[in-house]
């Protein structure tokens, strides 16, 4: 991935420098606290982003079934939003001590705490589980042969848009290129639909855009090969800018987007979700935020298609972007850790998880409970000509956080499409 290693001492002092401390959520007591071994009570940590339904109140009752069967372990629960989770991940990680479970990504975040000694290899320890996983949803989480997560939720990012609306604004097809998404948004517009749900706080959402039309425009190779020089300055990067620049000049974005983030009342979800966006660019999680951020359920109003082509591009329509979400041991996590990840993953739990609707399947075989939309989401997965993680995750923080930062000021009409890809390429390369 081009990533450059760190020892723990350089990768401790560059993210404490940037270390944000969240008072919403106490720090963790210490993690991995009791005995292991002697059949004394263990405590294990767990820290999540389980804020929304239907994993908010899953979470919990799988825990406490675990702790039902294991009564010498109890499993305390922490959940916190996205980016107060990444903020809170920040610090723990510049104290040098991890909770035992974390939600992760993978990528190059990833590889910078499994390089500074933070994270257990668990190759071993979850063979068992691993061996019932599809190997697309372990890649995010493998470096030199080591597995150092077991995946939960494996996806694409795609458009999820409003059906009624689209027939209201007269568009009778899904746009399959650049041209024709554009042409979309103005017939929302001119029907006076809002064309596209942002959360602009958040920023991440707006990436999206950004990576998807770099794909399109370079392709695969382009990505691949900013991965390994940290330039982001060819051709793809820039006409991806100057697309999106296209776009935001249409203001096809909800009133306020700016200051929405993705899953807060009047944020990118709930707009989605009441109704009043005709289409989201997001995950395979976006169908059951959006009802629990609206308390609405568009039904069989709600569609997906895969982010179109553009015109003259390298990339092919079928090459996608996402990734998936996994669980990390912290190295000093408590065996019976490694454990509760294997249960959490079991084929009981598995079959909850994606019949809530909020996760894609990762053990194979669990396909057969997808619903239609999310159906489409794992067909263009499983054929995917080329898999690009999200790039605030593939590179190291600070590059994720420029790219975040960087197309958000694009988006708002404060940098260029150039002056884009020459901060995230200054920030990348002084890593």
């Amino acid at each position: 991935m081009g990533i450059p290693h760190l020892s723990r001492r350089s990768f401790l002092t560059a993210v404490s420098a940037g270390a944000v401390v969240v008072t919403a959520a106490p720090l963790l007591a210490a993690c991995g606290d009791g005995d292991s071994g002697g059949g004394g009570k263990v405590t294990i940590e767990w820290m999540d982003i389980a804020t929304t339904e239907p994993s908010k109140t899953l979470y919990p009752q799988i825990a406490k079934a675990y702790e039902a069967a294991h009564p010498n372990v109890q499993v305390k629960l922490t959940n916190l939003e996205n980016e107060a989770f990444k903020s809170k991940m920040t610090a723990l990680t510049a104290s040098g001590k991890l909770p035992d479970v974390f939600v992760t990504w993978g990528g190059g975040v990833l590889k910078q705490q499994i390089d500074a000694g933070l994270v257990k290899d668990v190759t071993s320890d979850a063979s068992g589980v691993l061996g019932t996983m599809t190997p697309v949803s372990q890649k995010p989480y493998q470096f030199d042969g080591k597995t150092y997560a077991v995946p939960y939720d494996m996806g694409g990012v795609g458009f999820w848009y409003n059906k009624a609306l689209f027939e209201k604004a007269g568009i009778k097809d899904t746009p399959k290129t650049w041209t024709e998404y554009l042409d979309a948004v103005r017939k929302l517009k001119s029907a006076g639909v809002t064309p596209i749900a942002l959360a602009g706080k958040d920023k991440w959402p707006g990436h999206y855009y950004w990576a998807y039309l770099a794909m399109r425009i370079g392709g695969m190779p382009a990505m691949e090969q900013a991965q390994k020089s940290n330039d982001f300055g060819g051709a793809g990067f820039v006409g991806a800018g100057e697309k999106l620049k296209e776009l935001a000049d249409l203001q096809p974005f909800q009133q306020g987007f700016q200051n929405a983030g993705f899953d807060t009342p009047g944020g990118q979800a709930a707009t989605m979700g009441a109704g009043k966006a005709g289409m989201s660019l997001m995950g395979q999680w976006a169908p059951a935020v959006q009802k629990d951020a609206s308390g609405k359920d568009l039904g069989d109003d709600l569609g997906w298609f895969p982010f179109p082509s553009v015109e003259g591009g390298q990339g092919q329509a079928t090459d996608v972007f996402g990734g998936g979400n996994g669980h990390a041991l912290s190295k000093d996590a408590p065996k019976e850790a490694a454990d509760f990840l294997a249960f959490l993953m079991n084929q009981e739990n598995e079959r909850k998880l994606v019949s809530s609707g909020a996760f894609m399947p990762v053990v194979k075989g669990a396909e057969s409970e997808l619903d239609p939309n999310r159906k489409l989401v794992a067909d263009a997965l499983n054929a995917s000509t080329g898999f690009q993680l999200y790039l605030d995750q593939a590179f190291p923080p600070a590059v994720g956080q420029e790219v975040n930062d960087g197309v958000a000021s694009l988006i708002g009409g404060k940098k260029t499409p150039q002056q884009v890809t020459e901060s995230v390429t200054k920030v990348a390369k002084s890593q």
